[in-house]
């Protein structure tokens, strides 16, 4: 955010944000990038953030008081460790001002220096241009295709497979 915008502010998600956050993800854009579908109860959240565990990094973006975004790395268990899978979202109305690139920095900063996290993972569709843009600014490279992987308006959508070593 510029000198002339609201500070963002980064935060840890907590159960108490579920009715935005519900809000956030059903949103139709949110929902197109993502394997949820419409007319999620929004209950299905509240549950969701109830039922985190300690292998479980969620955060939030707010820009004056509103959640504008949210971002969470998922670590794998046993051999896997070393790993955690990536999931993000902006609102519709807030892509394109720096909410994406600043909950991608916070996470892959927790990865890196707090949480022995060296290899991240994600799926992203293939025609999310502005976020494959983001990931591969980031470090992540693109480790395969995954074709018809899911259906997403009344057609099966390919995603790319990509991840980020820790340098």
């Amino acid at each position: 955010m510029t000198a002339n915008q609201p500070e963002l502010l980064i935060r840890a998600a907590s159960a108490a944000d579920w009715e935005a956050l519900a809000a956030l993800r059903d949103l139709p854009g949110v929902r197109a990038g993502t394997l949820r579908l419409p007319f999620a109860p929004p209950e299905q959240t509240r549950k969701w953030l109830e039922n985190l565990t300690e292998t479980d990094t969620v955060i939030v973006a707010e820009l004056e008081g509103r959640i504008v975004g949210l971002a969470g790395l998922h670590r794998h268990k046993g051999r896997r460790q070393h790993a955690a899978d990536l999931g993000m979202s902006v609102h519709d109305d807030y892509r394109r001002r720096g909410i994406g690139r600043a909950l991608l920095e916070a996470l892959i900063n927790a990865a890196d220096r707090w949480l022995g996290i060296s290899r991240i993972e994600l799926t992203v569709f293939t025609d999310n241009e502005a976020a494959i843009g983001l990931y591969r600014q980031a470090g992540f490279v693109t480790e395969g295709v995954l074709k018809s992987w899911a259906l997403r308006d009344g057609a099966l959508a390919d995603v790319l497979v990509m991840a980020r070593l820790r340098p």
